[in-house]
């Protein structure tokens, strides 16, 4: 539905940030992309109403279908991830609920990491087995445990890695062999990790999933997700899942995340900078019991982080004595950090996860091995830390006299 701008082969990361997906405008030879806000385009009179009949080569016609700003932006998704394709969406779980309604069906069969994102563990509790479909939850960092959790009507295996909250990781090149051989297909929510750390199709995974709200955004004003995969995949998806539950993004939020994009690569290296700056003065305070950080060799996993990690992106997780009352006390002093949800932004942000919360509405652990995982990371409860892109010192000084 719209001209690609070739770019030459073996161009750089922050090249392709820049300039992957935009190209001047061919009548007002605009340097910036434009944002086309239009919900509809004029059209031939031999056009087809219905979705069924949309192809690559279709010219726009509706904006849920498609439009000009986002298919930029799902250009420039591709290209960070080395893939062929990608479907932008209003949201991470967006992208995520889309990815699950179009391949599993009442019948079928999913593993999916029994530590997740909260309102992916909430679907796959719930929602998903009211509708028939049968959902495993693992510790996806044992390897045999995702083995022996495959059946024969097993369609989709789904892991985060680093996982949310947790920062535990999985291999994702193992997963994806054992998923393969079973004849399914493989996920990863690589929201924490990014193209700047990780491009998991390369692994062998088939889809992977961002929330843009995070990193790749990166400024905190704009809801956005993605899928990105092969063609093949993803054409179909557009058309049974995506266009018909309605979850296109804003053609003003693409063309923001857009723009946040083209800062990304050298972000996520100030990110990476002040979090094992500060990851390694954290693990020095006398307040702070356990520091996780994929970057620190304290990291259960830091030599897998090394293998499949070229950034150890900006979240780190740490516990205290008492963390309702550090809580409490961040809360009231931080002045430069953000006592709030979510990650990846500009600025610092921190909130406070506790375990006996988590498992009453959100974590489910069917084994107690799963359980003595959870409390090896997060004990009874762990700050999620977003390091910002403020200097590392005036954050450390903050969290210093917060403390």
């Amino acid at each position: 539905m719209s001209e690609k701008n070739i770019l030459p082969e073996g161009i750089g990361e922050q090249t392709k940030a820049v300039h992957a997906g935009e190209s001047p405008d061919p009548v007002t030879r605009a340097s910036a992309p434009n944002i086309v806000m239009s919900t509809t385009y004029a059209v031939d009179a031999d056009t087809g109403f219905s979705v069924e009949g949309l192809e690559a080569d279709t010219p726009w016609i509706y904006t849920r279908w498609g439009n000009p700003t986002i298919s930029q932006l799902e250009e420039k998704l591709a290209a960070l991830e080395n893939a062929e394709s990608a479907v932008a969406f209003a949201s991470g779980m967006s992208a995520i609920s889309s990815l699950l309604l179009h391949f599993l069906k009442a019948g079928s069969h999913a593993v999916v990491s029994d530590v997740a994102y909260a309102a992916l563990s909430e679907m796959t509790n719930e929602m998903l087995p009211a509708l028939g479909i049968e959902i495993t939850k693992v510790n996806t960092s044992d390897i045999e445990a995702v083995r022996a959790a495959l059946r024969p009507n097993t369609r989709l295996v789904y892991i985060e890695t680093p996982c949310n909250p947790l920062l535990r990781l999985t291999d994702i090149e193992a997963v994806a062999k054992i998923a393969h051989e079973a004849g399914a297909k493989l996920a990863v929510d690589s929201t924490f990790a990014t193209p700047a750390a990780t491009r998991p199709t390369e692994l062998g995974a088939d889809f992977v999933i961002h929330s843009l709200t995070k990193y790749l955004g990166g400024h905190g004003d704009a809801l956005g997700g993605a899928i990105i995969g092969r063609k093949a995949d993803l054409a179909p998806l557009r058309k049974k899942t995506s266009i018909r539950l309605g979850g296109t993004i804003s053609p003003f939020n693409a063309w923001l995340i857009m723009r946040g994009i083209a800062t990304f690569p050298l972000r996520m290296k100030a990110h990476e900078e002040n979090a094992l700056k500060i990851a390694v003065w954290l693990e020095q305070h006398p307040k702070v019991t356990r520091v996780v950080y994929p970057g620190l060799i304290s990291h259960p996993q830091h030599e897998l982080a090394l293998k499949q990690m070229r950034n150890f992106s900006g979240i780190i997780t740490f516990q205290t004595a008492d963390g309702r009352a550090t809580s409490r006390k961040l809360a009231e002093k931080l002045k430069i950090i953000h006592y709030a949800v979510s990650l990846g932004h500009h600025r610092s942000l921190i909130f406070y996860l506790n375990t006996e919360d988590l498992l009453k509405t959100t974590f489910r652990f069917d084994t107690p091995a799963q359980l003595a995982s959870w409390r090896e990371f997060a004990g009874d409860g762990i700050f999620r830390f977003s390091v910002g892109l403020e200097d590392a010192d005036d954050i450390i000084a903050d969290l210093e006299q917060a403390l």
